[in-house]
């Protein structure tokens, strides 16, 4: 080894791949100068350990308050789809719960939300701007969108029975519980999803290569934990379209979670390893088995109803548990970042160099 070779291998922040030795050969044999010899590297194979031992990026500062913030959200977003369904096709006990249930959901992720601010109190900055290319702003003016109409739907549901069902003030507040229901269901969809653009959209490499599957993971888990709110709190006799949301909720957040699981991408063997990997396999049994509680016996069941309605509200607090424990672990080992920025240098060397080599055949011809 040539004296630059071991100034190169000492340079401060220089990384070596996975699988090459640092002595510029690719930790391969190389022919001697003479004889057509092979001279064998002593150098031990290289690792993934970054500068002074610390993380190539930073940790997520977030705690638990985040990922039970994406499932509020995402269980509002859902309850108050289906709020609209029910209130639209004549089914008042499925659309009061749903719309309390949704209220509830909002509540509780505005308090998380708002909490795990640095500032608690100077939430009301993030309104002033409205950026389209931040997830971030852009989530903070879909959450505004979306509040004053669950609110006022979920807050007309608390009224007493008789201020809602009597007289005109009794039309007056089913109008508007029924305008407000609607427009906060337009505006769900984008609520469910927004939160794996916003995860998507940073640094940590778990995340953002899962970028296409992690709004159909969120949509579907909150279209699944929906569900289940109103299997729980409605009669079995108006829950179906519940239940048949449930099925399709589940099968979306399944499917796209298994494509994660199966992507050749290495940032993502962090979702199939360790802590993360068991989450989301509880996740994954107890989806599957509340969708197919919601299919069976909860049709006739008021107990099995509850249960599997418990069981996609679970499922979907450790799909959002996982998802978030997976992109923290892939900030904490090098290789994670380390590994796939040089094979794509390489692969961009790679496609340079044949270009060069097609132009070099162009110009002799």
């Amino acid at each position: 080894m040539t004296e630059g070779d071991g100034a190169r291998d000492q340079q401060p922040g220089v990384r070596p791949v996975a699988g090459f030795r640092p002595n510029g050969n690719g930790g391969r044999k190389r022919k001697g100068r003479k004889g057509g010899g092979a001279e064998e590297s002593m150098v031990p194979d290289a690792d993934f350990k970054s500068y002074y031992g610390r993380p190539v990026l930073k940790p997520p500062v977030w705690e638990w308050m985040v990922p039970a913030y994406l499932l509020t959200g995402g269980l509002s977003a859902g309850a108050a789809l289906i709020a609209v369904g029910a209130d639209l096709t004549g089914r008042p006990a499925l659309c009061r719960s749903c719309r309390i249930g949704s209220f509830g959901a909002l509540l509780a992720s505005s308090y998380l939300l708002i909490g795990d601010l640095g500032r608690p109190l100077r939430f009301h900055h993030m309104m002033r701007v409205a950026k389209p290319t931040s997830p971030m702003s852009m989530g903070t003016w879909i959450l505004m969108s979306y509040g004053p109409g669950c609110s006022l739907a979920g807050m007309a549901e608390c009224l007493p029975k008789a201020w809602r069902t009597r007289g005109t003030l009794g039309a007056v507040v089913k109008w508007t519980a029924r305008v407000s229901g609607i427009s906060a269901a337009v505006i769900a969809p984008a609520l469910a999803s927004y939160t794996a653009v916003l995860l998507a959209d940073t640094a940590v490499p778990a995340w953002h290569e899962a970028y296409r599957e992690l709004p159909f993971v969120f949509t579907g888990s909150a279209a699944a934990s929906g569900a289940g709110l109103a299997m729980v709190c409605a009669p079995v006799s108006e829950a179906a379209p519940a239940r048949r949301l449930a099925v399709v909720g589940a099968a979306i957040e399944i499917a796209a979670a298994l494509r994660i699981d199966h992507k050749p991408e290495f940032e993502l063997t962090t979702y199939t390893h360790g802590e993360p990997h068991h989450l989301r396999k509880i996740s994954e049994y107890l989806t599957i088995g509340g969708a197919l509680v919601a299919v069976t016996l909860a049709r006739r069941s008021r107990i099995a109803a509850v249960l599997g309605g418990l069981a996609l509200l679970a499922g979907s607090g450790f799909q959002r548990f996982g998802t978030f424990e997976a992109g923290v672990e892939s900030t904490k080992d090098p290789i994670y970042v380390v590994k796939p920025q040089r094979e794509r240098l390489d692969a961009r060397r790679r496609e340079q160099a044949e270009q060069a080599e097609r132009a070099a055949e162009q110009g002799e011809q």
